[in-house]
């Protein structure tokens, strides 16, 4: 599969939507929407941004808020300065992060409701 790059000579400032894996090494102000897919920041890599992907892989510095569908992996060379929030959350050991970390299981619909109106009818 091919993957898009973003090189360490290049700053985009704006908003990137993508259907493919996205690896940056260079800088991204704005928003960062990949669906499906991985986003990886490498560790010459700088994130001000608002993230959301399948997956989202962090060695690099990011000020801003990092949401995945499936997992968020926080390299030893990272630095994070914001919410982090997946159903699967893992740090390494020497990274950095000043914010809120949220793990907290699988994201789909509630059924919390139906097996409540489940248990009073029975």
């Amino acid at each position: 599969m091919d993957v898009a790059r973003i090189g360490s000579s290049i700053c985009i400032k704006g908003d990137i939507v993508a259907n493919e894996p996205l690896t940056i090494a260079g800088r991204v102000d704005g928003t960062i929407e990949v669906v499906g897919h991985a986003v990886t920041l490498v560790s010459s890599g700088r994130l001000d941004a608002i993230v959301s992907a399948h997956t989202i892989v962090i060695d690099g510095t990011v000020n801003g808020n990092l949401t995945a569908d499936a997992r968020i992996v926080v390299g030893e060379t990272a630095t994070i300065e914001g919410q982090v929030s997946a159903p699967m959350v893992s740090v390494a050991s020497g990274a950095t992060v000043h914010g809120k970390i949220e793990a907290a299981g699988r994201r789909e619909a509630s059924t919390e409701p139906q097996r409540a109106a489940a248990l009073s009818a029975a």
